[in-house]
This record gives structure tokens, sequence and C-alpha cells, in this order.
């Protein structure tokens, strides 16, 4: 893929997306751990917990790159990413184990192995939009370091106030998923030869993702209404 291409700077817009999409989370975990820390120190704590978390990610993510040139891991990947996607329209999640530090180092630790363990969407999400290209994921992420660190907060507040925001990521990312599967080697040139089947994949995958997502939040809110 080359730098100059427009299909260079969509993959890198799709990382982009995909980093603030998810990034409510590590927003959480910083603002969690680093609470207990006098306000001198929080600001150390926030970039060198994210800085470490984002190293380990980026090792991570160009391992997961490199590992989906083997059979069938494109298509696994594409079903795990249509889980995340639906993970994200429907489910709240839980951040009650991620205890505050009472130390730098303490908070820098629980910072780091905390977006350690939660962090596999991420991951699976940017190395799919990538598409193999590593110079996509490091660029991708170290845009993402800024965001984390300053933005997310703000970008959580978009999200509360505009709901619309997270079914957009997770059209980003039902796409994602059908071009890792259009991409999966084992099916040969199935994909390659026909276009439509492409986008009719590309399609189904994205309208069944946000159509059930829709169903499934309807259903809870009905019944939240019900109780109360």
């Amino acid at each position: 893929m080359n730098v100059l291409t427009g299909e260079f700077w969509l993959a890198l817009l799709n990382i982009i997306f995909i980093d603030l999409i998810l990034a409510g989370d590590n927003a959480i975990v910083i603002a969690l751990a680093a609470r207990n820390l006098p306000k001198d120190q929080q600001k150390k704590a926030v970039i060198w917990g994210t800085v470490g978390a984002i190293s380990i990610r980026i090792v991570a993510t160009l391992l997961v790159v490199k590992l989906l040139d083997l059979p069938w891991l494109h298509l696994v990947g594409g079903l795990l990413l249509i889980w995340i996607a639906f993970k994200l329209l429907v489910q709240e999640e839980q951040h009650d184990n991620v205890k505050a530090g009472n130390t730098l180092w303490q908070s820098i630790q629980t910072i780091i192995i905390a977006d350690a363990a939660m962090g596999l969407d991420n991951v699976i999400a940017v190395a799919g939009a990538a598409q193999g290209h590593m110079l996509l994921v490091v660029i991708g992420l170290l845009i993402s370091v800024p965001v984390i660190v300053w933005g997310s907060t703000l970008f959580i507040k978009l999200v509360d106030r505009f709901k619309w925001i997270i079914y957009v990521g997770a059209a980003v990312l039902a796409y994602t998923a059908s071009k890792m599967f259009i991409d999966e080697h084992k099916f040969g040139n199935i994909f390659e030869e026909n276009v439509w089947l492409q986008w009719a994949v590309k399609i189904v995958l994205i309208v069944g993702i946000l159509g059930l997502g829709y169903m499934v939040n309807k259903r809870n809110a009905k019944k939240t209404t019900a109780t109360s």
C-alpha cells in the first residue's frame, strides 16, 4: 500500500477512528488508576502509564499483523471484530476491578496492566484495518497517544451526547471485519473476481450488526422502562 494513495489515508483514518471509538475504556482506566495520587503526580502517572500501555499495544498489534498471514486467521479476526462491534453497541463495560494506586509507580503499573488486559479489541481492530501495513499501525497508534491522554474524556462526553457516534464506530468495525473476510487467503479468488460479492458482504455485515444492535438496545430500553 503506497503512502501517496487514497487507500493508505482511508485506512489510516479508519485506524484513528477505531482508536477514538475504543478509547473510552482507556480514559476510564487512567482516571481510576490515578485518582488517589496528589495532583502534581496524576499528570505523570497519566503520561507514563499511557506511554507504557501504547508501547505494549504497538508490539502486540505488529505481532497480530504478522500472524494474520497464517491460514484462516483473517476469518477468525473478522469474526472477533463482529463480536467487538456488537459489544460496543450493547454492552456497558465494568471497571470495578481497576484499583487506584497510592504511589506513582503503582498507578503506572495499574494503567499498563489494565490496558493490556482490556486492549485486545483495539489490537485486533487496528491490525485488521492496517491490512498488513506496519507503518499504518505505528502512525495510527502514535496519533492516538495524545487523544487517549488528553482527549478521551472529551470524546466520552461527545459519545454520551451523540449516541449515533457509537453506531458509526460499530459500522467502521463491521466494515473492517468484512475486509478481513474478503482478504482471507483460503477463500482464493472468490471475492477478487466478484466486486458485487465484496459489496454484498460489506453491506450485509454493516446493516446486520447495526440492526441487531439497535433491536437489542431498544428491547433493553423497554425492559428498563418497565422495571422503573
